[in-house]
Formats: C-alpha cells, structure tokens, sequence
C-alpha cells in the first residue's frame, strides 16, 4: 500500500495516539511529577510521531530511514521515563495507566522498525 499523507500512516496514528496518552497522564500526574520531568515526556512523546511526519515529507528513502530512527529512540525514551515513573512510590496510584503506555511505546518502536526494515532491504530511493 502507497500513502500520500502521513496521517494516512498507522505508525503515525499510533505514535500520535501515544502522544496523547502521555499528555492524560502528565495532566493527571502533574502535582507529584517535577515540571522538567513532565516537560520532557510531552516533548519526547510528541517527537515520535512528529518525526515520522518529517521524515515522510523528506524527498529520500535515507532522510525518511534517518528521521524514523530518531522517531524509534524518543520511543526508547519515553519507555525509559515510564520505567523511572513506575518505580516512584509518588505514582504508584498510575501504574496501569504507566503500564498502558509503555506497551504504546514498544508498539510505536517495533512498528518504526518493521517500516526501517523493509525500506533498507527496498530498491527504493
């Protein structure tokens, strides 16, 4: 299948679903999250899904290939942050909500990878 929109990409609407998801959680959270911590879950949380835009509307198969690795590590990021905020005593009240996200977050990363794959063994430039 051949998509013209980026919004079309089911890895697009999975990372962006994921992107709101961590935003109910940092607006439910917010009183026992640090402000920097919050700051940084939105930001690497919203820069999966807008990583895969950019990469999309790039004119090469290297450039897309590029961005969806960034996309795939702010993924890896924000996994990593719901591990830290799953240990906190502060949050133990978020754990399903935590666990929810996390599985988003492989979700959105195995997906960027599948799409890596197929265009690095592509003939496509």
């Amino acid at each position: 299948m051949t998509y013209q929109r980026f919004e079309d990409l089911p890895v697009w609407n999975a990372a962006i679903a994921h992107a709101e998801g961590c935003e109910d959680f940092i607006i439910a959270a917010k009183d026992r999250i640090t402000w920097s911590k919050r700051d940084q879950l939105d930001r690497a949380s919203l820069s999966v899904s807008n990583n895969i835009a950019e990469g999309f509307e790039r004119g090469t198969t290297n450039e897309l290939l590029n961005f969806l690795y960034i996309a795939r590590g702010s993924a890896g990021e924000v996994r990593s942050m719901l591990c830290f905020f799953a240990r906190r005593p502060a949050l133990k009240d978020f754990k399903s909500e935590i666990s929810d996200l996390k599985l988003l977050a492989e979700s959105c990363s195995r997906q960027i990878r599948a799409w890596a794959d197929s265009l690095q063994n592509s003939g496509i430039k």
